[in-house]
């Protein structure tokens, strides 16, 4: 365990994953980032500075381990090197979903949050395949490559996947091989509303665009400070109501969804070989 505020564990995502609930599930259990989920540091906010990072596990109880669950990982190959050279010892949890199903949430997801304007799914795949402009969402449901280069660069020992399918059937069993992993006593949720709970779903698009976008640039703008942390907590209701009450998204359509899933066959078969597992009902 580090004799310093730096993390024993990182679950790197990819988001739209569950990370959030992990995030849940975790707190009080292991010593998570003070306030806030997600740092960013090793992906967006690296020239903060070291001390900066260190200062958001400043009351972290002594015999816990310290941990972060950050999505924006994954598919960041320069946070995995600044990982590697900080923390070479920490452990990995990569938390996977189908890529297709990912997909479409992290555009749900990206829509609510006036990201992405008022576009169909159908053009983001499209607009992906002839430019690239969507690189980044597709780049996180693409698996294989990530996390061999995750392993490749902490060692398949430290590294452990999971996937949402293990989550849905037995959520104990799931949080049972995160337990043993990062080596804290097993946490029984039988009785706890998170074990069937789904945490930061969005079925619907923004009742107003541009709230939606001023929501959002206030919400960045205040977690760019350390002593606003609780007051951005304290406003997430405010958060989800400016991202949702618009229209319903609808269940992806079925031919949209066979072409995504042959786009990703290839690299579903490869993270089969990789971690020996089937992997059908991705395909």
């Amino acid at each position: 365990m580090s004799t310093r505020n730096l993390p024993d564990f990182i679950a790197v995502g990819p988001p739209r994953t569950a990370t959030s609930w992990l995030d849940r599930v975790l707190r009080g259990h292991v010593s998570l980032p003070e306030g806030i989920k997600e740092t960013h540091f090793f992906s967006r906010k690296f020239s903060n500075g070291l001390a900066w990072y260190e200062d958001h596990f400043r009351n972290r109880v002594a015999g816990r381990p310290i941990g972060e669950v950050s999505p924006s990982y994954f598919s960041h190959a320069e946070a995995r090197k600044r990982i590697a050279a900080i923390i070479p010892g920490c452990a990995i949890i990569c938390t996977l979903r189908d890529p297709v199903a990912r997909l479409y949430s992290h555009y749900r997801h990206r829509r609510a949050f006036g990201l992405l304007g008022v576009v169909s799914f159908e053009e983001v795949t499209a607009e992906h395949r002839q430019s690239g402009h969507h690189a980044r969402i597709f780049a996180n449901s693409t698996y294989a490559k990530l996390v061999r280069a995750w392993s490749d660069e902490f060692g398949k020992e430290n590294v452990l996947t999971l996937t949402n399918e293990d989550l849905v059937s037995d959520p104990q069993r799931y949080l049972d091989q995160v337990c043993r992993f990062v080596k804290i006593p097993p946490i029984d949720i039988s009785r706890s509303p998170l074990r069937y709970r789904r945490v930061a779903t969005h079925l619907r698009a923004p009742r107003n665009l541009q709230l939606a976008v001023c929501a959002r640039i206030l919400r960045h703008w205040m977690l760019r400070h350390q002593r606003l942390y609780p007051l951005s907590r304290r406003l997430q209701p405010v958060w989800e109501f400016c991202a949702g009450g618009g229209a319903e998204f609808g269940p992806l359509d079925p031919a949209v969804a066979a072409s995504l899933r042959a786009y990703f066959r290839p690299d579903v078969e490869e993270l089969e070989q990789l971690l020996q597992r089937d992997l059908s009902a991705w395909k």
